[in-house]
């Protein structure tokens, strides 16, 4: 028999500038961090506590939906929801909080562990399972070799940026020299050394609207004004951008997370637009190895290397636990931001660099490549053929985009869930209100076997 639900000591504010989800989410959290509400105790349905509190049943489903993607709440199929095993992050009178971590598998896109035993659909997560194991032992060894330096070049290590010169030729069609490349720990870490360089306090600064959080994050950290940008079925609108923009960020290969890829006329429109405004835009070429069907676009930068600067990483093509990215930009501004990183006193590993360059230059990373597009196409496909037309942005990338109701996202995130299947949805990719609403499946991390049933339960749910 279900356990009866606890009444729940929450309130709201209506008059609060806080969402009500996110207000309702904060107490919750709070309750179970403080323990006032313990591990496998059950909470009400989202209808019962929306009238408890006199709210919509909408407020309390995104409040129950955010718990559960930080692994906070539990689905018990039939039962209803319950309070995660959250032994460990009560956090006693007195004393300073913590971030919790409850109990469980990855860590989640919100910086909590989740997920244990379930099927991860969610995006931004690839698959690290097949890959050369000798080869990979073989730069390892090579990069151990090598005595460590006393002095090392703030861009990256010479033979690493040459070698990263030659792979973007090559795979992307953009001609840069290792003046142009800077080695990071990934995009996030470049897009940071860019925004330190570039920015001051109250500059404006735009990244899409849906787009990517951490970008908002970099920003905002910063000291910027955060200006959401309007995106469309085919990327970022160029007609609607302010002109005192002084960066914006783009991922134009793919739209994050709603999969267009930018047309060249309108790559074309946004390049006269930073011509003209001054403004310099920062391009996310995070899944370009990978595209299906489709012949590539040229990459920003190569279009205008003035006034684009171009960031990229190996989380996706190889595995986010190698720590090495890169950002590719003209001479005199790539030295800016060497300054800007010493006075940081932030650095990539060295022998991670040398390991990624043996990589590359035996011709490793490349055969890898091959290997995982192949892989990847054949798991796009699957997702195709279950959810047929439903199905947008999956041209390239590692996730696709299937729009539904506003009302019918949540309660099925929060269905899948109990059937251990994880799902995303555009909600959290918007700094304002959502306007298009829907799943955001990745068909990365799962195997293909666990692609197919989570897949099935996806399309099951949507009927």
């Amino acid at each position: 028999m279900p356990r009866p639900s606890v009444d729940l000591p929450v309130s709201v504010d209506r008059e609060a500038a806080t969402a009500l989800a996110v207000q309702l989410g904060d107490r919750l959290r709070d309750a179970m961090r403080g323990g006032a509400l313990s591990s496998g105790e059950r909470l009400p349905s989202t209808r019962a506590l929306a009238r408890q509190l006199a709210v919509s049943r909408t407020v309390v489903t995104e409040a129950y939906q955010q718990l559960y993607a930080e692994g906070w709440l539990e689905g018990r199929h039939g039962s209803g929801t319950y309070v995660a095993d959250v032994a460990g992050t009560v956090v006693p009178a007195g004393r300073p909080a913590t971030v919790p971590v409850p109990a469980g598998g990855p860590w989640d896109g919100y910086g909590h562990r989740d997920g244990q035993g379930m099927i991860d659909l969610r995006p931004g997560r690839p698959w690290v399972h097949d890959y050369d194991r000798a080869a990979w032992r073989r730069a390892w060894r090579a990069a151990a070799d090598l005595a460590p330096a006393s002095d090392p070049d703030l861009r990256g290590l010479p033979r690493l940026r040459a070698a990263l010169a030659e792979h973007l030729r090559r795979s992307r069609a953009i001609p840069v020299g290792p003046e142009n490349v800077m080695v990071t720990r990934g995009t996030g870490n470049g897009l940071d050394l860019v925004a330190a360089t570039l920015l001051r306090p109250g500059d404006r600064a735009g990244v899409e609207e849906p787009g990517y959080r951490v970008a908002r994050n970099v920003f905002a950290g910063r000291g910027a004004e955060v200006v959401p940008c309007p995106v469309d079925e085919d990327g970022v609108v160029v007609d609607g951008l302010p002109g005192d923009l002084r960066v914006l960020y783009t991922t134009p290969a793919h739209q994050y997370p709603l999969g267009g890829r930018l047309p060249i006329p309108r790559r074309e429109r946004l390049l006269a637009w930073a011509r003209r405004t001054g403004a310099i835009v920062v391009e996310d070429d995070y899944d370009a190895e990978f595209r299906y069907d489709v012949a590539p676009l040229p990459a920003l930068h190569g279009l205008d290397p003035g006034r684009v600067v171009l960031l990229g990483s190996l989380s996706k093509a190889l595995t986010p636990d190698v720590g090495v990215g890169w950002l590719v930009a003209r001479p005199d501004l790539v030295e800016a931001v060497a300054v800007t990183r010493d006075a940081l006193a932030d650095r990539t590993s060295g022998p991670a660099q040398q390991a990624v360059a043996t990589l590359l230059e035996k011709g490793d990373l490349d055969r890898h490549l091959r290997r995982t597009r192949l892989e990847y196409a054949r798991r796009r496909a699957a997702v195709v053929d279950v959810l047929g037309s439903r199905v947008m942005g999956d041209t390239a990338g590692l996730h696709v985009m299937v729009e539904l109701p506003e009302d019918a996202v949540a309660p099925l995130v929060e269905a899948a869930r109990a059937r251990g299947v994880l799902l995303d949805s555009t909600t959290r990719h918007y700094h304002g209100p959502p306007l298009r609403h829907g799943l955001v499946i990745g068909y990365g991390s799962a195997s293909r076997a666990e692609l197919r049933r989570g897949i099935s339960v996806v399309a099951e749910l949507i009927g």
